[in-house]
This record gives C-alpha cells, structure tokens and sequence, in this order.
C-alpha cells in the first residue's frame, strides 16, 4: 500500500513582478529556481498577446529541505489584489539563521513584530516584505509539552 505524503505549497500572486520576487527568494532564503516559465517561453504563447510576454506563468522555488514556494504574476483578467489572510512561517533551527533571514525579508518592507524572544521559540519577529507577503519567522522553537 502506497502512502501519499501531502505537502503544502504556498502559491503566490504577484503584480507583475514575480521573476524579481522569486529570484530575491532564492538569494534570501537559499533555495534554487527550479522552473520560470514566462508567457512567451508556454506552449500557449502565440496566443497570449505579446505585451503579456515577460508575464510569469510559473515558477517554482526548491527551498532548503525538499519544501517549495511557486509564484505567477495575476493574469490581466484577474486584477491584482495582494496577498490578503496568509502567511508563510519559516522555522529555523538557529536564532542566527531565522534573525538573517528576518533581515533580508525586511529590506524594503515593513516589520509588523520586531524580532525578539517569546514563549514557543527562543525569538521570532514578523514582517511583510517589499512584494507585500507576509512571513513569521521563528528561531530555535521549544519543545512542545
């Protein structure tokens, strides 16, 4: 009998700038762009009118561990709205690895929760970073009890 493994993946709208968003990820967070498929690279493209071209389709971002974080830019007849009830959290074994990468989601953007000590990790801090998508960053969580 075979076991499916669910995994969750956040899929991200962006206004037009998902390339840039999902590059300064992989820089950011470590991970490594496994696919970017632009409108004119799709077996659809003599379809899509030109200046829709350089409009990500796709793209899919390995992070460290196996887990991925994939993007598009909102198509024309869906309106960009922004990212609005969600967040990622990234739970990471060390406070130096989560207070770095705190850093560079905060670069541009807005920290809504500095980054400090709390009751179930040793720190955590949240932010919503320069693309308006909204992190909770955690270092060394405690044990659950």
């Amino acid at each position: 009998m075979t076991t499916t493994v669910l995994q969750p993946i956040p899929y991200l709208a962006f206004n037009g700038n998902c390339a840039e968003a999902m590059s300064y990820y992989e820089k950011a967070l470590g991970g490594t762009i496994r696919s970017m498929m632009k409108a004119s690279q799709s077996p659809m493209a003599a379809q899509i009118p030109k200046e829709q071209g350089e409009m990500v389709l796709n793209a899919q971002l390995e992070l460290p561990g196996g887990c991925y974080l994939y993007g598009s830019d909102s198509p024309p007849h869906m309106p960009y709205q922004g990212i609005h009830g969600v967040s990622i959290t990234l739970n990471l074994a060390t406070v130096s690895e989560a207070e770095k990468i705190f850093h560079l989601l905060a670069e541009g953007g807005t920290i809504t929760m500095p980054f400090a000590p709390t009751f179930w990790a040793e720190k955590f801090g949240m932010v919503t970073d320069k693309f308006g998508v909204h992190w909770i960053i955690n270092g060394n969580l405690y044990p659950s009890t």
